[in-house]
């Protein structure tokens, strides 16, 4: 595009990304819940062809080995896709639009709308191979990936873009770089408890032949570990000279894990019904958020760039 376009385009606002940010962080969350509706209504074949729903046909057809509403679902996940592909790419024009230039924040939001072609080709291949229990494990920790640098893309479009500075000591760093190897840890073992348990997102599909009380007690304990090591955290933290946003944060992980812990026990208490696995889904995506958020409020990068007063007052007429 010629300069002279290029400089007829209005300059973005900071709040304006952050904005979308959150949009971006607000519509990955949802798609993973929504992704966990098609798998305890058994929807996951109800479009069983990629990128068509049909052979000859993008959207949904009456077929008689594929009830209707198994159809509605799949394609809806579908088609969600679409909304959180095009909320990706507002942000990504707004931050490329931000006088002045951000490349750290061109960059972070660049990935969104990469992330989601990906993830839309990771669903593609779930659905090929009949929704293997190993294809719908990585579907989610993608989504997972996700979630955490749009939190992190979020973060990114309220603060500067100064060399890093520690906010905590460097045994805390470490402390946070544990707590985030676990938060891993605990999502793949509960994809894993989903792979052997009951929701397979179709009937026929084969399941992972591991039994489900073991894989929950591993579930299980990595959750422990989780609380253990923010704990020691909060210990830590009172010794330390947190920011506001640094305790919010922290308050949040603390809340939101004990509450997503209690619902995971009354979830296989009761035998994993589908409405429980949905809030547990939820559940997860507020945890990767608040994690993710934790680690980027240990770090400060100084506040938003401003507009020199030379770039932005207005031309005189002549």
């Amino acid at each position: 595009m010629p300069s002279s376009m290029l400089s007829r385009i209005p300059a973005a606002d900071h709040r304006l990304v952050r904005w979308l940010a959150l949009a971006v962080l607000i519509t990955q969350s949802l798609i993973s819940v929504t992704g966990s509706v098609v798998r305890v209504t058994g929807s996951g074949l109800g479009c069983p062809t990629w990128p068509q729903c049909f052979p000859g046909s993008m959207v949904p057809i009456d077929h008689p080995e594929v009830a209707t509403l198994h159809q509605v679902i799949e394609f809806g996940n579908r088609t969600l896709t679409g909304l959180v592909g095009f909320v990706a790419l507002a942000c990504l024009i707004a931050a490329w639009l931000v006088r002045p230039r951000r490349p750290r924040l061109v960059k972070l939001a660049l990935v969104m709308p990469l992330g989601v072609v990906a993830q839309a080709v990771i669903g593609g291949i779930t659905v090929l191979v009949d929704l293997s229990w190993w294809s719908v494990s990585i579907h989610f920790m993608a989504s997972a990936v996700l979630i955490w640098l749009a939190a992190y893309l979020y973060k990114a479009a309220g603060e500067g873009d100064e060399p890093a500075t520690q906010v905590l000591p460097d045994r805390m760093r470490w402390l946070l770089v544990a707590l985030t190897a676990v938060t891993a840890a605990m999502l793949v073992a509960g994809t894993l408890v989903t792979a052997a348990g009951p929701h397979a997102g179709d009937a026929d599909t084969p399941r992972l032949v591991v039994a489900v009380p073991t894989l929950v007690e591993v579930h299980g304990l990595l959750v422990m570990a989780y609380v253990c090591l923010l704990a020691v955290f909060g210990v830590w933290l009172r010794a330390a000279r947190p920011t506001k946003a640094l305790l919010k944060a922290y308050g949040a992980a603390c809340v939101l894990v004990l509450a997503q812990g209690a619902l995971g026990s009354a979830q296989y208490l009761l035998g994993v019904p589908g409405v429980l696995v949905v809030l547990h889904v939820l559940g997860a995506t507020l945890v990767i958020t608040a994690t993710a958020l934790l680690w980027c409020e240990s770090r400060y990068r100084g506040p938003v760039p401003q507009v020199p007063a030379a770039e932005s007052a207005e031309p005189v007429p002549a």
